[in-house]
């Protein structure tokens, strides 16, 4: 069973978003995803900077099963990246909630995140 954090809102897509204190939102995949694409072995994120609309592509993963595309799930314009990935891309297999962020965005509607699935919902999702 894929752990679901409460406190986080999800896209169909099975990307996570966690809104922060400062008004960005952290993104990254869920415990669902990573477990379904097996280890990981490369994550390629956008640079600090570029902007993009919910729904858009906004990075790859691969692992040794596949490469996916991720999906933004929400509009907004990236403000940190986790270097730690290029060098460690596993750690979204091992902490896919914590250490294992992608991006971080200034959103671009911040009632946007509302639109996401909660926890209960995306465990329907994922049944």
């Amino acid at each position: 069973m894929s752990t679901i954090p409460a406190d986080l809102r999800f896209a169909k897509s099975h990307e996570w978003l966690r809104l922060e204190s400062d008004g960005t939102a952290t993104i990254g995949i869920t415990d669902y995803a990573q477990n379904s694409l097996g280890d990981i072995t490369y994550v390629q994120v956008p640079k600090v900077g570029a902007t993009f609309k919910a729904g858009e592509t906004f990075g790859v993963v691969e692992s040794v099963k596949a490469a996916s595309d991720l999906y933004a799930p929400v509009g907004g314009t990236v403000v940190a990246v986790n270097a730690a990935l290029d060098a460690a891309p596993e750690t979204v297999n091992r902490a896919p909630y914590s250490d294992g962020w992608m991006i971080r965005v200034k959103l671009s509607d911040a009632a946007a995140a509302g639109a996401l699935l909660d926890a209960a919902a995306y465990g329907q999702l994922v049944g």
